[in-house]
């Protein structure tokens, strides 16, 4: 079976900044996220040897989210330029990977990476594999033909879930309803409220026994909870609008054939390995780690 990888680079350049020590390269720029997030690419073309592969951004515009909750992330406190800078170069560091990356205004890198697997997940004789730095692309797993790879502690350690391991650590609940639980459980780390009072341990069932958020807000009258859920109807019904992965964003890309990886060359990674002063890198490179 063929693979596809699909990159959220965004997390996984914040995941590096915050989980390693500060690291300047040759001309006294920050690179110590760079390192990482070229560490664990290297390590992934190595293990998963990608048939396809791209890479997603997110763009600085307000997203659509923001237009519809003017207080989505307005918590997250400003990125500091020694983040915003790597974040800008991260762009040159996957195309000397030799792979492709995607943007679009408006749009967060997890809704185009929803876009890419709801668009090619039918392919015969191809699994897709997210690779994140965060758990929000877990709704989009289904069974062991779209999986998730983030990381257990730090950014060498990693798990992959599939469909049973999604259940596992949601109370049962399947990929799809992860919105419907947010909107009841909300997502501080994105500031999506959800209801005041309500926690993963009534989330979770009330959600698995009703199916979805809005069977529960039609039937679920016998419950106990249902009064408070129901006075916050609205801002549950929002909050789980917030959560949900867009999969129809705007996606330049036509045929899986344009996301064939042909491999990495040598060359041009050594040349853009040298530029940042990544040694043990190009040393990796020559002992012939993923070539």
């Amino acid at each position: 079976m063929k693979n596809l990888i699909l990159i959220d680079a965004n997390s996984l350049i914040h995941r590096c900044f915050h989980a390693l020590p500060p690291l300047t390269g040759l001309n006294n720029q920050p690179a110590g996220a760079l390192y990482g997030l070229s560490s664990v690419l290297i390590k992934v073309l190595r293990e998963q040897k990608p048939d396809f592969i791209a890479a997603f951004f997110d763009r600085p515009e307000p997203t659509f989210r923001k237009e519809i909750f003017n207080e989505y992330k307005i918590h997250r406190p400003k990125a500091p330029d020694e983040l915003i800078s790597q974040i800008i170069e991260a762009r040159n560091l996957v195309e000397a990977f030799g792979i492709k990356f995607f943007e679009a205004p408006g749009f967060e890198a997890d809704d185009l990476i929803g876009s890419a697997a709801e668009k090619f997940k039918n392919e015969p004789d191809l699994k897709i594999i997210i690779l994140t730095g965060d758990l929000d692309s877990l709704q989009l797993v289904e069974n062991d033909k779209v999986v998730a790879e983030t990381f257990k502690k730090g950014v060498s350690e990693t798990i992959i879930y599939n469909e049973e391991a999604v259940k596992e650590r949601y109370g049962g609940l399947l990929p799809a309803q992860i919105a419907d639980y947010k909107g009841l459980v909300g997502d501080p780390s994105d500031n999506i409220p959800g209801v005041m009072g309500i926690g993963p341990k009534t989330a979770a069932p009330l959600i698995k026994n009703y199916g979805s958020l809005e069977n529960f807000l039609e039937k679920g009258g016998v419950e106990k909870n249902y009064e408070k859920i129901i006075k916050s109807k609205d801002i549950a019904l929002l909050s789980k609008k917030l959560a949900i992965i867009k999969r129809d964003a705007p996606l330049n890309i036509n045929n899986l054939s344009e996301l064939k990886y042909d491999g990495l060359s040598k060359e041009v990674i050594e040349n853009y390995f040298e530029k940042l002063g990544f040694k043990s890198l190009i040393n990796r490179i020559n002992n012939g780690q993923i070539l």
